[in-house]
């Protein structure tokens, strides 16, 4: 009789085709440099208050609705602003922590939305109801606490990539991105939430984890789910670096799931199936990983938490943490 432990990755094992089928990348048939990380020559510089789109950019409305997003399992919406300028609306829990996420990622040279936090955002010709978030719109009509991401002219996003089937594999640069979404506490890394991007008149694919939402909370799928994403209790207390050998370091995040979501196969075993990705990453591109991160300031750091509009306890909570775990990647 097999023990527990050793059934469930059997009984992985034997669903792991199915699971590939269901996650195989588009198809990207765009040609030209692949990109995935820049070198950052100004990170002592760089404002991770408004990130990568800078204040330039910062979101104004008045807003008008455009139609629901029901891509993905978090609400979305899209309105348009003044200018003609499309966003993307996403409403709940990954508001928050997908903000200052998209800022870290951003500051040490790796490509990252537009992102910006709206506490209270007015949402002209809203519909009755939405299909889903309908509890997220306020009495006031508000929704209130809400992640907005900008729609670039032209750029077009051209497929998703997956970890193990890209241009990057064993590079610095590819391992430095599995150290960064570690220290994040990332535990949603299915190829779904990788996207390449090409912007008009330029030959390069952009490749980037496009979904930082489950970030800064327990470091795994758990229940309540409320743990998983932005909570400063779960992610002060989250194991980092979990061993260490003279030439790898093995990550706690992804996590194994919780057995709670036995009850929702497709969803444990897809995130069983991602553990690998913080797991034996050579030791210097560790510490590569946090000789970048450890060009910031601690106001840069506070700044990121500041814009995805945390309390300031919780601001020096969080980066109090990635202060720590910068310090621990340098030490390597």
């Amino acid at each position: 009789m097999y023990p527990y432990k050793q059934l469930l990755t059997l009984i992985a094992s034997c669903i792991g085709l199915t699971l590939s089928a269901a996650g195989v990348p588009e198809n990207i048939t765009v040609t030209g440099a692949a990109l995935l990380w820049r070198n950052p020559a100004d990170i002592e510089s760089r404002n991770l208050f408004f990130g990568p789109g800078d204040e330039a950019h910062e979101p104004r409305g008045p807003f008008t609705f455009i139609e629901e997003d029901l891509d993905g399992t978090n609400p979305k919406i899209a309105v348009r602003d003044p200018d003609g300028v499309k966003w993307k609306v996403k409403l709940g829990a990954e508001a928050r922590p997908e903000t200052a996420a998209s800022r870290l990622t951003w500051a040490v040279g790796y490509f990252a939305n537009e992102d910006y936090f709206v506490k209270n955002l007015e949402v002209r010709n809203m519909p009755q109801h939405l299909r889903r978030g309908q509890k997220l719109v306020g009495r006031d009509g508000l929704l209130h606490n809400v992640r907005l991401k900008r729609y670039l002219a032209g750029e077009k996003k051209v497929g998703n990539w997956a970890w193990l089937q890209d241009p990057f594999t064993g590079t610095r640069e590819l391992n430095g991105l599995r150290v960064l979404m570690a220290l994040m506490n990332n535990w949603d890394l299915t190829d779904e939430n990788n996207a390449v991007y090409t912007e008009k008149d330029q030959p390069e694919r952009i490749y980037m984890v496009s979904d930082l939402g489950s970030t800064f909370g327990t470091g795994t799928l758990t229940w309540p789910m409320r743990r998983a994403r932005g909570d400063l209790a779960c992610y002060r207390h989250s194991k980092f670096i979990t061993s260490t050998t003279p030439a790898y370091v093995d990550f706690h995040t992804p996590a194994h799931p919780s057995f709670f979501f036995l009850f929702t196969p497709r969803e444990y075993f897809s995130k069983l199936h991602i553990r690998w990705i913080g797991r034996h990453v050579p030791r210097q591109d560790a510490r590569w990983m946090g000789e970048l991160l450890g060009q910031l300031s601690p106001g840069q750091i506070r700044d990121a938490f500041r814009a995805a509009g945390y309390s300031q306890e919780e601001v020096d909570g969080f980066a109090a943490v990635v202060e720590q775990r910068i310090g621990e990647l340098v030490k390597l």
